[in-house]
């Protein structure tokens, strides 16, 4: 339970990525990982934790053994979940009221969205001491609102309405005079005169809370892809010292296509496992040699059967939460696994006494993809596609099964304290 209340408060406490790696790099800092910067060189030391952040919004963090450079092991998961992304001119009057004007970030069920309270968060760039500096701000208080029109002046809602998000996703922050950069400025200590840029979103604050018989489940905000993000950091921090390097990659922009500089399709990856090698004297030829003997964890989560609709899901190869760590399959490859990576993770559950289960999608029922077959581009190494089962996925605030957070820390833990050995095509000990 420890654990599951310290996911839980993290998750109230990252609204959106810039949030979720301040975070999760205070608690690197505090578990004695020290921070390096992308624009400096490196100076590493055997047996030591480091970690780099990217756009505030990406961190990569590795651990390295005793002696000597070695394989990788690495976590990868994602920072961002759908929300709405507030325009450059974000105000707007309309009879009476003052609004935002937003847009769509990721693929969102629009309707969860409507009649709750909301509020905003993101960064702000800032006029300082002759610098522009980049700081994340988070309003944390009620501040929006997007109403449904009443169903006297809508009769067929209850039988499936379009929602246009130019029109009907508008939220309502106040009456006419009411504005934003004002009270965002208000939130950040900031003078509005010294606000140079933003990023800011729209984002739900409900608290995360057990749910059910037993309190079975989890419901909150962004637990695709927070609660595996959180995991591979907690993990991570957990892992002793080994003869590989530990590595646990959060990305941003996953749900958006991971095409930026700070996600699973940039250098990112590439460049940090380059520099950890340059910095312990490896060649290229030893790099190279290195990134073929590594083996990554994709870690997002899965969809749990729905209790309703059955009829969406592989009556073979459905999951339920509480059930263990999910693996996943495509053939079409949007789940990178195959029977190779498929038989490394399941040995490495079974020695640890982890439930494991099987998921893929209906034939005729497309699923999502993620970030594993993205990063594989850049740096091509044997991947398996792991998560939690949960059900309402993109919705403004999910569920999942309350038991499998240990269950997802205790596969990391084990992934990390196994020695992956890759001989070559064909061959890998555990």
């Amino acid at each position: 339970m420890d654990a599951l209340r310290e996911l839980m408060q993290f998750l109230q406490a990252s609204p959106t990525a810039y949030q979720a790696v301040e975070n999760l790099s205070g608690m690197l800092e505090a578990g004695g990982f020290r921070r390096l910067n992308e624009s400096e060189a490196w100076s590493l030391e055997p047996g030591r934790g480091y970690y780099v952040t990217r756009n505030q919004s990406s961190v990569i963090a590795f651990r390295l053994p005793e002696r000597g450079f070695a394989h990788f092991q690495i976590v990868a998961s994602h920072s961002d979940s759908p929300c709405f992304k507030l325009k450059p001119q974000a105000d707007r009057t309309a009879n009476g009221y003052a609004l935002l004007n937003v847009e769509k970030y990721g693929g969102m069920i629009l309707s969860t969205w409507m009649d709750r309270p909301l509020s905003l968060a993101g960064r702000l760039v800032v006029r300082e001491n002759g610098a522009l500096v980049a700081r994340p701000v988070n309003f944390d208080r009620d501040v929006a609102l997007i109403p449904n029109v009443p169903i006297h002046f809508n009769r067929t809602v209850n039988d499936g309405v379009a929602l246009n998000p130019q029109v009907d996703m508008l939220p309502v922050i106040g009456e006419e005079g009411a504005d934003c950069l004002t009270m965002v400025a208000e939130a950040a200590g900031v003078a509005t005169e010294d606000i140079a840029a933003a990023d800011l979103y729209l984002v739900n604050r409900d608290a995360p809370r057990l749910w059910g018989a037993g309190e079975a489940f989890l419901a909150a905000p962004r637990l695709d892809d927070l609660e595996c993000a959180w995991c591979s950091v907690r993990a991570l921090l957990d892992a002793k010292g080994s003869d590989h390097i530990d590595v646990a990659c959060v990305f941003d922009n996953e749900e958006v296509g991971s095409g930026t500089k700070q996600g699973a399709d940039s250098t990112l990856l590439e460049d940090v496992l380059g520099r950890i090698a340059e910095a312990l004297g490896a060649t290229g030829q030893s790099l190279r040699a290195a990134v073929a003997r590594s083996f990554m964890l994709s870690a997002d989560n899965a969809h749990a059967i729905h209790p309703n609709h059955p009829e969406k899901y592989d009556s073979e190869n459905r999951v339920a939460m509480n059930g263990g760590v999910v693996v996943k399959f495509n053939a079409n490859q949007k789940y990178t696994t195959d029977a190779m990576s498929q038989a490394v993770f399941e040995e490495i559950c079974r020695r640890a006494g982890v439930p494991v289960q099987r998921f893929a999608n209906r034939s005729d029922v497309p699923g999502g993809s993620t970030l594993g077959n993205i990063a594989n581009a850049h740096v091509s190494v044997n991947t398996v596609d792991i998560g939690l089962a949960q059900l309402a996925m993109h919705s403004a605030c999910e569920t999942a099964g309350a038991r499998d957070v240990q269950h997802m820390l205790n596969a990391l833990r084990a992934f990390h304290a196994s020695e992956i050995a890759v001989d070559g095509d064909g061959r890998i000990r555990v």
